[in-house]
């Protein structure tokens, strides 16, 4: 097995990191399908009823995509640091290649916002080798859910406030 690392997403954003953090990690089982229905279909626990370590949840992904869903377990969870560890660790998003995918989300505060950066460790079946074209498709996606959810609480000050 291999272990291939991406930076995923490495931007600066005029959203608090609280509420940034609120929407893309903790509260994300209800943003995403809210704001990115086009990707997220609908967020649901499998284990545990909140965003809290070892719990698990199931994205399912908007009909007509290329992926049904994916589950995710969340590994570390640091709310005053604005950090979490969690693995996709099944789903037809691993495409037979990869045994799971562990990501590290960490958001800093600049004084005039945030500063959000995601981290992907590929972990491969066997001896196959991963590279960023071939995360293209998913990084892609995340970036995209990444920039609306950001657009989302600019344009509504009051949520996570």
């Amino acid at each position: 097995m291999g272990v291939y690392t991406f930076t995923v997403i490495d931007e600066a954003s005029s959203v608090a990191p609280a509420r940034l953090f609120e929407a893309l990690c903790l509260d994300n089982h209800n943003v995403f399908p809210k704001v990115v229905p086009f990707i997220v279909k609908s967020v649901d626990f499998v284990e545990g009823d909140t965003t809290s370590v070892g719990c698990v949840k199931q994205m399912n992904f908007a009909d007509g995509g290329p992926y049904k869903y994916m589950k995710t377990k969340i590994n570390e969870l640091d709310v005053d640091k604005y950090y979490a560890k969690y693995t996709n660790f099944e789903g037809d998003v691993l495409d037979n290649v990869l045994e799971c995918v562990v990501y590290e989300s960490s958001i800093e505060s600049t004084g005039s916002g945030s500063h959000y950066k995601l981290v992907g460790h590929f972990h491969t079946k066997g001896d196959v080798v991963y590279t960023l074209e071939d995360a293209k498709m998913g990084l892609q996606s995340m970036q995209v859910s990444y920039k609306a959810v950001e657009e989302y609480l600019s344009n509504n000050p009051e949520i996570y406030a």
